[in-house]
């Protein structure tokens, strides 16, 4: 076993050895390592393995499957960010020629292109990718499964696709735009395409008997953009903080948001739940968990992270099945939180006052519906409901004094404050709904008028 701590404490630091140490176990897996990261820092990691004084350390790469996904979707954002492809865009205008180019770069990007789950066989993690040198031998004969844009169906060749359309705008192969874009950059100096000493084999567990069978490790060749990379630990919480601040040699803090937007429902359970662009959203525990899963036969991998609490934790494996990685990196993130919860940074107010904004501060009605409007540190709007669930949104502002939704109901909606013939604010319009002062305020402009004899009891 290795270990090491700098900032937790000890009895955050023993309930996460115990996690780990009780899921090699339960998972029967020959290694396992783990960290967890806050504050942009690895404040502790730790490993399991069957053979003593042979534990995998931060620094051991593992293969990493599936994560390899959210790599390929980061390349695809800097080339719509560089004006060379829009996200609608239908595959056909930068890629001809594959059979399913009326399907959009943003389906491709979450798996709603209907496109198959799988290769044709044989199967494609376990053979080598020689057996498949064009897109047609990746898409084979059925490539679509359901219509475009109707539901969320996880494709591996879909990424396969992606990986073609980035080299087709680049010039370049994917592995060469990678190292280059994203590898380099970050420093993620243990990410590769193939496996760099020191690195952990990868083994098949008897599911009935505690004996082991060694796993291929192929190169996928066309496939290589849906599960290819090896990583480590220590370069995967590197990642894991660009994702959650963004960095503007690779990609700046908007587009990484809105990779994180959930944009097609998957399923309930952890490691599913949601996704967004070439990001996995999950809920579990009050929280949202961020990241991906990842299995290549021999290798289980998760890399998850939650904004709200500042942690992150990864988990890799050198098992083709057993160990639950999904839900033991949700309960890493999920023990640094409750146990040390995020200490918030001070409250500090505005620079300076701006008069008119501070004006429009305070209640609005929606009809009957109170709702307030508070100014934001960032000089933004936040309007939401006086109490209990409703419809609300932040705001930004735009050059000809309009607002723009950023979340929630009112997401790409736009607020204008309307003002009377004396310069007065008369209302709000939302989106064609009308926010006033007083409920029904018969001094602004209510659709449908409000009646002249204004309210009234039950006896009028």
């Amino acid at each position: 076993m290795t270990y090491s701590s700098e900032e937790l404490l000890p009895g955050t630091q023993r309930a996460l050895l115990h996690r780990i140490a009780s899921a090699q176990v339960e998972g029967r897996t020959p290694s396992l390592v783990a960290a967890v990261q806050r504050r942009g820092r690895i404040v502790w990691n730790a490993s399991r393995s069957c053979v003593d004084g042979h534990a995998p350390d931060s620094d051991t790469q593992f293969r990493i499957g599936s994560l390899t996904k959210t790599f390929t979707a980061v390349l695809v954002l800097r080339l719509r960010d560089e004006g060379l492809l829009d996200l609608d865009d239908p595959l056909e205008k930068h890629l001809p020629g594959t059979g399913v180019g009326g399907v959009t770069v943003l389906q491709l990007l979450g798996h709603s292109a209907g496109l198959s789950a799988e290769s044709p066989a044989p199967w494609w993690e376990r053979t080598p990718g020689t057996l498949r040198p064009e897109l047609a031998d990746v898409l084979g004969e059925q490539a679509r499964m359901h219509p475009p844009g109707r539901r969320h169906h996880y494709s591996n060749p879909g990424y396969s696709v992606l990986g073609a359309l980035i080299e087709a705008v680049r010039g370049a192969s994917w592995a060469e735009v990678l190292q280059r874009e994203i590898l380099e950059p970050l420093g993620m100096r243990r990410t590769s395409t193939q496996p760099q000493a020191p690195h952990a084999g990868g083994w098949a567990v008897h599911p009935w008997a505690d004996v082991m069978l060694p796993e291929p490790a192929e190169d996928l060749g066309l496939m290589a953009p849906a599960g290819q990379l090896w990583s480590t630990a220590t370069d995967l919480l590197r990642f894991a903080s660009f994702l959650a601040e963004g960095d503007d040699r690779v990609l700046g803090a908007a587009s990484v948001e809105e990779m994180r937007a959930q944009s097609a429902p998957s399923a309930s359970s952890p490691g599913e739940g949601a996704y967004g662009l070439g990001l996995q959203v999950v809920q579990q525990s009050g929280r949202t968990l961020l990241g991906h899963t990842g299995s290549l036969p021999g290798f289980l991998a998760t890399l998850w992270f939650s904004i709200e609490d500042d942690a992150a934790a990864v988990v890799l494996t050198n098992a083709t099945s057993g160990p639950l990685a999904a839900t033991i990196a949700a309960d890493l993130v999920e023990i640094v939180a409750e146990a040390e919860p995020r200490i918030p940074e001070p409250w500090r107010p505005l620079p300076e006052a701006d008069p008119e904004l501070l004006a429009l501060t305070g209640f609005w009605y929606w009809g009957t519906r109170p709702n307030v409007l508070r100014l934001t540190a960032d000089r933004g709007l936040e309007l939401g409901p006086l109490r209990g669930d409703g419809r609300g949104a932040r705001f930004v502002a735009q050059p000809d004094g309009s607002w723009i939704g950023l979340d929630g109901y009112y997401a790409g909606e736009t607020l204008r404050v309307v003002k009377a013939g004396d310069g007065s604010v008369s209302h709000l319009d939302l989106g064609s709904f009308v926010f006033t002062r007083e409920p029904y305020d018969p001094e602004s402009v209510v659709p449908g008028g409000v009646d002249a004899e204004g309210w009234r009891g039950l006896g009028a």
